[in-house]
């Protein structure tokens, strides 16, 4: 019996998930997933905010990283960033819940594109990210039960 598209992203987040250390370590909740997407959220802490009492960058750039990671590994292939960047808009504040959503936006060759957009529990924009994913040899998997 052959996978359907969701199948394999959700076994192959599932595969992830088990070994993903950091989003888990952040407090990360992987919430969906499907071919091309994912959307994992958090909820910011006091371990979390920097010296302005507000969310540090690195842990909302980790958080839309995870969603990116997740987004395009989706495929039963194992996937690497390549290069990405994110643009802070606004905030993230204590007690805060950050939802990292993300999206395929392009897949040629072994390379990809996605955007992920990171908004807070009053759908406020907090940060744009843009990651660049390249596969590399292997699977989350074996599709064939062998």
């Amino acid at each position: 019996m052959q996978l359907s598209p969701q199948e394999i992203a959700e076994r192959s987040a599932s595969a992830m998930w088990a070994r993903d250390d950091a989003s888990k370590w952040l407090g990360g909740s992987l919430d969906a997933v499907g071919p091309g997407t994912a959307s994992l959220s958090m909820t910011v802490e006091k371990h979390h905010t920097n010296g302005h009492d507000i969310c540090h960058g690195g842990f909302i750039f980790t958080l839309a990283d995870s969603a990116f990671a997740f987004a395009c590994n989706a495929y039963n292939q194992l996937a690497v960033a390549q290069h990405n960047s994110i643009t802070f808009i606004a905030p993230g504040r204590l007690g805060d819940r950050l939802t990292a959503q993300a999206r395929e936006v392009a897949r040629f060759g072994r390379s990809g594109i996605y955007d992920v957009r990171v908004v807070n529990q009053d759908d406020r924009l907090i940060a744009e990210f843009r990651g660049n994913s390249r596969t590399i040899e292997g699977k989350h998997f074996d599709e064939d039960g062998k």
